[in-house]
């Protein structure tokens, strides 16, 4: 959530916050409000796509800096959208913004766009550093103070809602938090920062009741709006009389309406009086008696005050102690989730995009920097979203049409009743050829069987508007359904996903498994994106991914494993790696963003996303690729500049080197999965004729079994990671 204007108000003022040296205490993290800080604030790149391996090496030492304080992180993580869509329209609001944001970035303006896979990298971070972390059903704030205040330890976030709840321990701002500059002796080091609390600012109005806050902050406004009313309340309150009788008044004007509400609410002593006045005020006004009932404004402000009211027990201490799922409430659209998915998404396993579409039939598809002139990047991914959707929403067939709760149905959960909200528009942009359909939306889905049509509402970039779409979930083509997924084979839902990708088992076998998902999702991409991905491209990328190989191997502390590090000539292979990390393109480079190349690596990242979301649906029947490495955008985007002036490949790996073998290995294997394997997986309509065939490896050796089996085992064993030691 967050209060409007109030970090603002707090932080200018020093006596709300008071100096602290943190160390030798639990910690609870804001996850989101965390990658957003380190993000931006530490100027990353967003022009190219993002730099994954920047952000991942950021957030290892500020786990670090955490670990020498003797500080014990707790990651807290927002899931889904609310289920109450209370906040829905600030949802759409900020998605607006995004686009435009992304649309001014790629014309090298100022904007702030996080890369889709940020959220993605950062679980895997965590989960490499033995971080305990949970994700939430939905928003996570409410949590996150239930909890810090059961343990009595700070929260880290930048969420202002923080300076509303009543936090024994506080609340410590990221802006404030010194996690980079450590002070006191190697045994006591500490990280400077400052601290609020709640008494600190009702004593300096008065010694103000801290249960007014919460009307405080619903009056001016956060992210679930303000009542209509509030406006009309403020404008009543005489703001000559403010500051009478009050300590801090001292005859000055207040500087903020913030500061105007709390000097007028610091005169009640309790809610109770508060909100009677509150009342005395709208319904003395000459028609508000008529709004039909009696301190209605009342009741919705107190209703609204109880976002804030939290609980002296968290239902999360006993995750973080014993890994207990929460429990579910039984009115929740997730209790329908069968209880390998409900712990998949506790671990932060199953995306924001599964539960949403599952809860809500709607998806949010988050803006890339690419070319508003073209049609959205995440186009290309949609077949992928569509048999998610069709594994989430579709029932098995035989309790089809009988509506009665066994254990293998699946209630639809995402057309609430009683909305009113008319007929959606048809699907726009589907496969040419696919018929368009719509769904009524007056009434709940009821069960569906296989032969019945299910949509899921996706929001996504139209031109530089936000615009909403009706896309049919379609079940994949063996028609594996949701209750059925921990009783399907590893072999099984490995099908699944390749025929989705439209990739053959057999085109993967030469690749090391840990890039396996990568490689299939790259064929797909060549097949599907539009324009066509050129060679260029597709060679930058999978060099990017050779570079993110040797890089993560050569990390401080990674280990090689002996029997290898003898076969390779690592003097040989670091050379590789700084050729390649020289052609970047670097910061404060005045040459303009190649739009072209930005909208088709937009298009690979909205298939890798889409593909790592199904991919965790079917519980990981492919590892998933160490994200931290796969893709840097300035280092692609840097390696393609680089062939565009001339530079073969062959220049950038030495013959004989393992990456040059690998990298052939990859294209190879890239080409053999652009072919369509299965055209009528999904049966969505007509299929893109021949694009890209054979692309992926024009002018590569083909190479024999042999040579690539060896390559796989070498690489494999390679970079196979060690047991963590956290």
């Amino acid at each position: 959530m967050g209060v409007h204007g109030l970090t603002t108000y707090v932080e200018s003022n020093r006596n709300f916050l008071q100096d602290v040296r943190f160390r030798d205490s639990r910690l609870v993290i804001d996850g989101c409000s965390l990658f957003f800080r380190l993000y931006f604030h530490h100027g990353l790149d967003q022009q190219h796509g993002g730099d994954y391996d920047a952000f991942a090496c950021l957030l290892t030492q500020f786990l670090s800096a955490l670990e020498a304080c003797n500080i014990q992180p707790y990651v807290v993580l927002d899931g889904g959208m609310d289920p109450s869509d209370k906040k829905f329209a600030t949802l759409r609001q900020r998605m607006q913004s995004k686009i435009r944001d992304a649309d001014c970035i790629s014309h090298g303006r100022n904007g702030s766009v996080l890369p889709i896979l940020i959220g993605k990298v950062f679980i895997q971070v965590l989960d490499q550093r033995g971080i305990p972390l949970i994700q939430c059903p939905a928003e996570a704030d409410w949590e996150i103070a239930c909890l810090a205040r059961q343990w009595n330890c700070p929260v880290l976030t930048n969420d202002s809602d923080f300076y509303i709840f009543d936090l024994p321990a506080g609340y410590l701002p990221l802006r404030f938090f010194q996690w980079s500059n450590l002070n006191g002796k190697a045994s006591q080091r500490y990280i400077p920062s400052r601290c609020y609390i709640t008494n600190n600012l009702c004593r300096w109005f008065g010694g103000m009741n801290r249960e007014l806050l919460p009307l405080c902050a619903v009056l001016i406004g956060n992210d679930y709006g303000a009542p209509k009313e509030a406006e009309t309340l403020i404008a009543h309150i005489d703001m000559s009389t403010l500051g009478r009788g009050n300590a801090r008044g001292r005859g000055r004007a207040p500087v903020s309406r913030i500061e105007c509400l709390l000097i007028w609410l610091s005169s009640f002593p309790s809610v109770t009086e508060a909100l009677a006045e509150v009342s005395r005020l709208i319904d003395g006004e000459p028609g508000a008696g008529k709004r039909g009932q009696k301190g209605g404004l009342s009741s919705q402000l107190w209703a609204a005050m109880q976002e804030y009211n939290i609980k002296a027990h968290s239902s999360l201490a006993s995750w973080f102690s014993g890994g207990a799922l929460p429990p579910r409430e039984k009115a929740s659209g997730l209790a329908q989730l069968p209880e390998c998915l409900s712990l998949a998404a506790a671990q932060g396993q199953l995306s924001p995009l599964a539960l949403d579409a599952f809860v809500m039939q709607r998806a949010l598809l988050y803006p890339q920097v690419e070319n508003s002139k073209l049609a959205s990047s995440h186009c290309s991914s949609r077949a992928i979203r569509q048999a998610l959707y069709g594994i989430l929403l579709h029932k098995a067939p035989n309790t089809a049409s009988q509506g009665q709760g066994t254990g293998a149905q699946v209630q639809m959960q995402g057309v609430r009743a009683g909305r009113g909200r008319g007929r959606g528009r048809g699907q726009e942009g589907l496969n040419e050829g696919a018929a368009i359909k719509h769904i009524a939306k007056g009434a709940p889905v009821q069960s569906h069987g296989f032969s019945s049509s299910v949509f899921v509402e996706e929001y996504d970039r139209l031109d530089l508007n936000l615009k909403k779409n009706q896309v049919e979930a379609i079940i994949p083509r063996n028609q594996i359904h949701l209750h059925g997924l921990s009783q399907a084979s590893a072999a099984v839902r490995l099908g699944v996903l390749l025929d989705v990708l439209g990739v053959k088992q057999s085109a993967l076998a030469p690749v090391p498994l840990h890039l396996q998902l990568a490689v299939a999702v790259t064929g797909f991409w060549v097949r599907e994106a539009i324009p066509t991905p050129s060679q260029p491209m597709l060679q930058a990328l999978v060099l990017g991914m050779i570079y993110g190989e040797l890089a993560s191997n050569n990390q401080p502390g990674a280990t090689r494993r002996t029997p290898v590090a003898l076969q390779l000539n690592w003097a040989a292979e670091g050379s590789v790696l700084s050729a390649l990390d020289r052609q970047r393109v670097r910061p404060g480079e005045r040459r303009g963003v190649d739009l072209g190349a930005a909208h088709c690596f937009s298009q690979w990242q909205s298939c890798l996303w889409s593909a790592l979301c199904l991919n965790q649906l079917l519980l990981m029947p492919l590892p998933e690729p160490n994200l931290s490495w796969l893709f840097s955008g300035t280092l692609v985007h840097g390696l393609l500049r680089c062939q565009k002036a001339g530079w073969p490949v062959d220049s950038l790996l030495p013959g004989g080197s393992l990456s040059g073998q690998l990298c052939s290995c990859l294209l190879n294997a890239v080409r053999d999965c652009s072919f369509k394997a299965n055209p009528s997986c999904l049966g969505s309509g007509k299929k893109k004729r021949g694009r890209g065939r054979g692309r992926g490896g024009r002018g590569q050796p083909r190479g024999g079994g042999r040579v690539s089996e060896e390559i796989n085992n070498r690489f494999a064993l390679l970079m196979s990671e060690e047991e963590s030691d956290y």
